[in-house]
């Protein structure tokens, strides 16, 4: 560990302060005690850390500030955000039960000190305890109220208002009461989402090494889980007023003591994967504050052990890069782990944070159905897929029958039983469909009141599952829920831990466009905050009137589509209420076509009104917007820049469908403060593909699309440290023909054909 030379107004020595990294730049000092054995005074001073030039300033922010304390709690909520609860004020005395917000987005000359206005019972005046922030949550465990230490645990949405506390109400087993502990958050890994505690002291003075990790599950429950530890090797020392941070999935438990004050402590890695503890030299403080950057480990005052009385004002600094590194992995692995892309800077972007950068995985998950129907799945390095990269950075310059007396409200209860099955479903041998019509109309009445309660642009959370273009190909998406997990309780299924995201066009040319949208409308239903569905371009009449879905209402329901109560008509009803967009963590934007000539902010697509009708012929603005989202593709590689023609969707010329370069991506993620655009629209020989050096990806999931092109069908999963895996299935032999069998249909409006060379696509994994 080296000490770091620092400049400006450095903070005096103290001990039982908070540094807290509130963006890539800075740190934030507040509080602590400083002085002499015995004479020590309690402060409320603040001060900040320049990272590029190691500079300490002293801050006067507006407002009103905390009152002085030491053994408080903070964290960093968002960006340039700080919160500050509970600690001790000296003489036996507890700060109050106020919880304190240190606002400095408009710099730190123009911060400003608040308190939160929460309703409702607090967690009360305490000491010694921990503040994690877990989005949307500010959870606050343990600590000790002033006669014993305490096991509760409290959480507080900061996306909620007006502001509450919560007690949160825990089954199972629970850590042991505990005071100085540490707590960090987890965001990569099997630990990933929670909030994990190690060590601390208990009622009776005594230290502890265990490790709990607090978790949220989607149906609302929070419940603990004690982190396993092998009975063989290294084992964790026991300590109190310690640190501890996360580095992907790895822990790093910095300093502390024992009840020997002069007891010399390792630093400790605990890797929540393998379950393997490892030790590094100690760090020789206690009751210090420390954050982490990169690989770099930060340790600021406190005390040392060889002189337990006068806290230090050093800055120090322990590099830990060598005991992170990954054995080396074969270039195929079955079902090993990934490693790691991370998508290249935007021209220009010197804010971007390791939280909250995007990160493609080197290696694509692909299943291989065999003709003895075993199925491998294995990982393959992206770099081997033949199709995928030949965009990027190319060219010149930079079933049973159905019960007939089901009620209304059982609908989608009953088509999920017979349609989520993806083992084992099979397309019906007549080409009938298991609903009746004043079943699916009762179906459709039931959703659309759903999407009416909906944003237009949706606000998700990861993790998450995005799929892309489907286009009735149904036994497709049987296959990727049955390899990849399914939206469903119980065996096979991710629903708890997992949110769905289509990207439209699930009807037309493929032969089974009602059990797709019968069957995600119904989970819509079911799963109404956890499976998402915007709008594609073929969810319009104009269009799936001439490329199958009308047929097929036609033959399979024996209707008259111009009927105006036609179930083919009600779900183009429908479709003009989905949404036409979603954004995964204020990070990636994910639409069905793309941003085209004139799409500038998200906010314009949160403008748009509904029911939306799509206007082909193009007469105003909003139309232009329209067409953007729904039919503009990305040009054919990197090097071609700007806006060109797209005379595969727009034979007439018009100029309103169009092309967009990776200057336009670069431009519009800069605007709008996005990492990573998500689109579908197109089909890719590989699923999945590249764009604007990987700020774009488009996703296509219907294999050998329209029986001609043999291309892999894909979906990405988002994971909460916003990694980014792609998840492959290869094309098997057609179970029916497409409704558009001629090349009549294909000449109107012909689709964009896979990028691909005359090369031949490999099937092995050697």
């Amino acid at each position: 560990m080296q000490s770091v030379p620092v400049a400006g107004d450095i903070p005096p020595a103290r001990f039982g302060h908070t540094t807290t990294l509130v963006s890539s730049e800075r740190v934030v000092l507040f509080g602590g005690a400083t002085g002499d054995t015995g004479k020590y005074a309690i402060t409320g001073d603040t001060f900040i850390f320049d990272l590029g030039s190691n500079k300490w300033s002293r801050m006067e922010p507006s407002g009103l500030p905390p009152t002085p304390r030491a053994a408080h709690g903070a964290c960093c909520v968002d960006q340039l955000q700080l919160v500050i609860y509970g600690g001790a004020t000296g003489g036996g005395s507890l700060a109050s039960d106020d919880l304190y917000l240190l606002d400095l987005r408009q710099g730190p000359e123009q911060s400003q000190w608040m308190i939160v206005p929460v309703v409702g019972t607090t967690p009360g005046r305490r000491y010694g305890h921990v503040l994690a922030f877990q989005k949307p949550f500010l959870i606050l465990h343990g600590g000790n109220t002033g006669t014993e230490p305490v096991d509760d645990v409290w959480c507080l949405n900061v996306e909620k208002a007006p502001f509450s506390w919560a007690r949160l109400q825990i089954n199972g087993a629970v850590p042991p009461a505990r005071v100085y502990h540490s707590a960090a958050s987890c965001s990569e890994g099997s630990a990933a989402g929670m909030m994990v505690v190690f060590g601390g002291r208990t009622n009776d003075g005594s230290p502890l090494a265990d490790t709990w990790g607090l978790r949220k599950h989607r149906d609302g429950r929070w419940d603990w889980v004690q982190a396993p530890y092998k009975k063989t090797g290294q084992q964790p020392t026991s300590r109190y007023q310690h640190s501890s941070l996360f580095i992907g999935s790895k822990m790093v438990v910095i300093g502390g003591r024992t009840n020997e004050v002069n007891d010399i402590l390792d630093t400790e890695i605990f890797d929540t994967e393998t379950s393997d503890w490892i030790q590094l030299p100690p760090v020789r403080r206690f009751r210090h504050s420390s954050w982490m950057l990169g690989a770099l480990v930060f340790v600021c005052g406190g005390f040392a052990h060889d002189n337990p009385g006068l806290p230090s004002d050093d800055l120090s600094c322990l590099d830990i890069t060598e005991h992170l590194r990954p054995p080396e992995m074969p270039a195929v692995e079955i079902m090993s782990p990934e490693a790691m892309d991370t998508v290249g800077p935007l021209p220009g972007d010197r804010k971007s944070t390791p939280r909250t950068d995007i990160r493609l995985a080197r290696q694509a998950v692909v299943a291989v159905d065999q003709d003895d129907f075993v199925r491998l799945v294995r990982k393959v390095s992206i770099d081997r897929l033949e199709e995928e990269g030949k965009r990027l950075a190319s060219g010149p310059g930079p079933a049973k029958s159905m019960h007939r007396c089901m009620s209304v409200e059982g609908i989608h209860t009953l088509v999920v039983k017979h349609l989520l099955r993806p083992k084992d479903w099979t397309p019906p041998r007549d080409g009938s469909f298991q609903l009746r019509r004043e079943q699916i109309l009762a179906l459709i009445d039931e959703v659309q009141v759903i999407f009416q309660e909906q944003p237009m642009v949706l606000k998700l959370r990861a993790p998450i599952k995005i799929y892309g273009d489907i286009h009735g190909q149904f036994s497709d998406l049987m296959r990727l829920f049955d390899l990849y997990g399914a939206p469903a309780d119980g065996e096979g299924g991710d629903i708890e831990s997992m949110d769905y995201l289509f990207l439209g066009d699930y009807v037309d040319r493929g032969a089974h466009s009602l059990e797709v949208l019968c069957l995600l409308l119904s989970l819509k239903i079911k799963y109404p905050d956890q499976i998402h569905i915007i709008r594609g371009n073929h969810e319009d009449l104009e269009i799936n009137q001439v490329f199958g879905f009308r047929d097929e209402c036609r033959m399979r329901l024996n209707e008259d589509p111009d009927d105006p109560n036609s179930v083919w008509r009600r779900f183009n009803q429908l479709f003009e209420w989905l949404p036409i967009a979603a954004v995964i963590e204020d990070r990636v934007l994910c639409l069905h076509g793309g941003i085209g000539c004139t799409l500038k902010t998200v906010a314009e697509m949160e403008a748009l009104k509904r029911p939306l009708i799509v206007q082909q012929d193009v007469q105003t603005a909003e139309h232009q917007i329209i067409i953007d989202i729904l039919w503009s593709d990305p040009t054919d590689n990197d090097g071609i820049m700007g806006i060109t023609e797209n005379p595969l969707r727009d034979p007439s010329r018009t100029g309103s469908i169009v092309k967009f370069g990776p200057d336009r991506v670069t431009q519009f993620l800069e605007a709008n403060n996005l990492r990573l655009i998500v689109r579908a629209h197109e089909c890719v020989m590989d699923g999945f593909e590249r764009f604007a050096s990987g700020h774009l990806i488009t996703l296509f999931s219907a294999t050998d699309y329209c029986g001609r092109h043999k291309n892999a069908g894909a979906l990405l999963l988002v994971r909460r440290d916003l990694t980014v895996v792609p998840k492959l299935i290869y094309p098997v032999k057609r179970m029916q023909q497409t409704w558009v069998d001629g090349e009549e249909g294909l000449k109107k409006r012909p689709p964009t054909p896979p990028r691909r060379t005359g090369s031949q696509r490999r099937l092995s994994f050697e």
